[in-house]
């Protein structure tokens, strides 16, 4: 049995706005006398667009209209209707996603991409799927090597580091070749973002709008953002320019870098040497040779990535589809679910035993700020590997006590499982609540507090249902 879903990957990012659609292959590895097995084995990218850069309305408002224009434009190129979209993401990057208008441009776009396509603009997941578009996660594995991917914009560097195939580490930072826009080509500064207007301010250069920068001003400026890439990366040690330029939380740095490698249009810019400098209007091409003369690629070997200024779109298109176990249980009405809460049980909470399991929930669920919300959370946890029936039994009982306190709210009850129960746990579930609330419970899905996730149709007639896992955050 196999099956193929078409998936979209739009990237609305600081500088460019991209899209692609990929084909997701899943095929059942197990025998015919065996319960299914099924597994993603297979992603294509079928077609790519046109890179254009992002069009806004102002500093603070990206033009909606604008950029639905280029969509339909592309969809229309690749033959391509949103009935026949599977799944897929679409992704504000960078500064774009702090534009005050960020989440009504994404609701302006969810009808073009069907029914089951993500909404996200977190720096974490952003980084993780630009590293995931760059190889940078492939290399890890094959490597057995810790692999840093610095996903570099026109607005932030989103660094992603991968340790035999698994997400490490992240961090965001206010380094990005769009920075400061110019409107000619002898420096003359049309925009300047506040964090860069600082940090010029602090090496002795004004960033004020109708200022001609000279060259070595530019280059000045651009090495010393390098130069913050560098401290980010452990190579010197941290100055308080880091801090000023960090977005959400710098890397631990708990780990040896083995590798690197580069997305984002930066990237390309790392390597070209002979490049008009003011080819794009911007810091570019400087930031580019800036870190090319820098530490990073000095002290670190440096792998090709597979994506660069397409990573991220790439990523979205590819990599953020996870399908569940085959052996699960969901009511098809019910789905598809998106923007639903993640609350997990720590490690700690499921040594407790399964008696205790009701008291830990509803203290949670107590703790969950469901102000607003018109759903109930997804309650995750590992789960017993090999539980007996009775086991099943007192879980399922646990559950329904502990989410009490939820159960009105019209949504199902919604079970996310990492170990392989969802089917028998489910059916213990429904047994107990029968007509009174839908049940959907799925499994070998790993999630964290905070995380928001989705759930599509069933797939391959019902027994798998594709899963994006992300993190909602504007404003960041």
């Amino acid at each position: 049995m196999r099956e193929t879903i078409l998936s979209v990957g739009i990237d609305i990012g600081t500088s460019t706005t991209q899209l692609v659609f990929s084909e997701i292959r899943i095929e059942n590895m197990a025998s015919m006398v065996s319960v299914p097995r099924l597994r993603i084995m297979d992603k294509r990218v079928v077609h790519e667009s046109e890179i254009y850069y992002t069009p806004l309305m102002s500093a603070s408002r990206i033009d909606g209209k604008g950029v639905r224009e280029l969509v339909e434009t592309e969809y229309a190129k690749a033959g391509v209707s949103p009935s026949r979209v599977g799944t897929g993401a679409v992704i504000i990057t960078g500064e774009t996603a702090r534009k005050s208008n960020a989440a009504q441009v994404l609701e302006t776009l969810s009808g073009l991409a069907g029914e089951f396509v993500v909404a996200t603009a977190g720096p974490s997941l952003e980084g993780i799927i630009a590293g995931k578009g760059a190889n940078a996660h492939a290399e890890s594995k094959k490597r057995g090597a810790v692999v840093a991917n610095l996903d570099i914009g026109g607005g932030t560097t989103n660094i992603a580091v991968f340790h035999n195939g698994e997400v490490r580490d992240t961090a965001c930072l206010d380094i990005g070749g769009r920075l400061v826009k110019f409107s000619d080509n002898r420096g003359t500064v049309a925009y300047a973002s506040d964090k860069i207007r600082h940090l010029a301010a602090s090496i002795g250069i004004s960033l004020e709008q109708g200022r001609v920068l000279a060259p070595e001003e530019i280059q000045t400026l651009t090495s010393a953002m390098a130069d913050i890439l560098v401290q980010a990366l452990g190579l010197v040690p941290a100055g308080p320019d880091l801090d000023a330029m960090t977005t959400d939380k710098g890397l631990t740095l708990d780990y040896p870098i083995d590798y690197l490698t580069f997305s984002g249009g930066v990237a390309d810019c790392i390597r070209r040497a002979d490049r008009d400098l003011f080819a794009f209007g911007d810091l570019g091409p400087f930031l580019g040779g800036a870190i090319a003369d820098s530490l990073i690629v000095k002290e670190i070997p440096v792998l090709d990535a597979k994506e660069t200024i397409r990573a991220t779109v790439v990523g979205a298109g590819s990599h953020t589809t996870d399908i569940s176990g085959s052996t699960i249980t969901f009511t098809d009405e019910a789905l598809p679910l998106q923007n639903v809460p993640v609350l997990k049980l720590s490690p700690e909470d499921e040594t407790a035993g399964l008696e205790k399991w009701a008291a830990i929930i509803d203290r949670k669920v107590a703790w969950f700020d469901l102000q607003g919300e018109n759903q109930m959370p997804a309650l995750a946890f590992k789960g017993p590997a090999a539980p007996g029936f009775d086991d099943i039994q007192i879980l399922a009982e646990s559950i329904i006590t502990g989410m009490d306190r939820v159960m009105h709210l019209p949504a199902p009850l919604t079970v996310v499982v990492e170990n392989d129960l969802a089917k028998a746990l489910g059916q213990s579930l429904r047994a107990r609540l029968g007509q009174k609330k839908q049940v959907i419970c799925i499994d070998t899905i790993k999630v964290e507090n905070g995380d928001y996730i989705d759930i599509g149709k069933g797939l391959a007639n019902g027994r798998v249902v594709p899963v994006i896992v992300k993190t909602l955050v504007f404003g960041y």
